[in-house]
């Protein structure tokens, strides 16, 4: 089972870079994607619900922003949107595909990085969506949780980390977050269960020569159960066309989808 996550900042403008032309290549079983910023009615053409699955998106109230999107070849027994906050799911934020023994989630963590009341909004998310993934947990069913989450967990996930220590994405709270989460709620980082190495970033900023010079942050993530986690078979980040200032986060997984 091949699972692709991407933050595709604007999937019209992805479009226009050749994604829709990459994606039939890759055979992926799944397709999770974020920042969609588009509403469903200016998603008409066929390029957007691509032959051979089953698309649904989440858009935000707001034109223009945010926004949640699934493609899977095999349809789901229920498709849920939103994870019951209203602040973010009015964005357009979570949207989960639930078949039988498994659930894929495609999800848009806020960013804290454009001010103080956007940092206080990533707050709430964060505290809001961890009493969600502990009641996940608990649930008798697999998670493959795909997103941009905003956070780059430890000082080997962005390269450089020790001025950004005070920026959103990188602060102390949001790290021990994500270590919460895996440490003590138990849900696992794909991509660092079979790749432990430096430097496997997923986003570049658009200033200086941040992609040239790989100067990234590794924001975008699978994580998962534990059982999920034992069946991880590759994983790869995709650098040779940028659709984005995110790269697609590609995992290879032993496992088959009930339905």
């Amino acid at each position: 089972m091949k699972v692709i996550s991407i933050n595709t900042n604007g999937i019209r403008a992805a479009s226009r870079k050749g994604f829709f032309e990459w994606l039939p290549k890759q055979h992926a079983d799944v397709i999770c994607i974020q920042e969609t910023k588009a509403q469903i009615d200016q998603l008409g053409d066929e390029i957007f619900h691509p032959a051979g699955y089953v698309s649904a998106y989440y858009d935000a109230q707001k034109k223009g922003y945010s926004g949640t999107a699934i493609y899977s070849r095999k349809k789901p027994l229920q498709i849920i949107r939103g994870f019951g906050e209203s602040e973010f799911d009015n964005e357009g934020r979570y949207l989960e595909f639930r078949y039988k023994n498994l659930s894929v989630i495609s999800l848009y963590a806020p960013s804290g990085s454009s001010g103080e009341h956007r940092q206080e909004s990533k707050n709430r998310f964060l505290e809001s969506f961890k009493l969600h993934l502990q009641s996940l947990k608990r649930k008798r069913r697999e998670f493959i949780i795909c997103g941009d989450w905003n956070i780059a967990h430890k000082e080997i996930d962005l390269k450089n980390w020790k001025p950004n220590q005070k920026n959103s994405g990188f602060l102390p709270h949001e790290r021990a977050w994500l270590s919460e989460l895996f440490d003590e709620i138990g849900f696992v980082d794909a991509f660092r269960e079979v790749d432990q190495r430096a430097e496997q970033y997923t986003w570049w900023s658009n200033r200086g020569q941040s992609w040239d010079k790989n100067v990234g942050w590794r924001l975008d993530y699978q994580i998962v159960t534990p059982k999920i986690s034992q069946r991880i078979k590759s994983t790869s980040i995709y650098k040779d066309t940028r659709f984005s200032d995110h790269a697609p986060l590609i995992m290879d997984y032993d496992f088959q989808i009930e339905l």
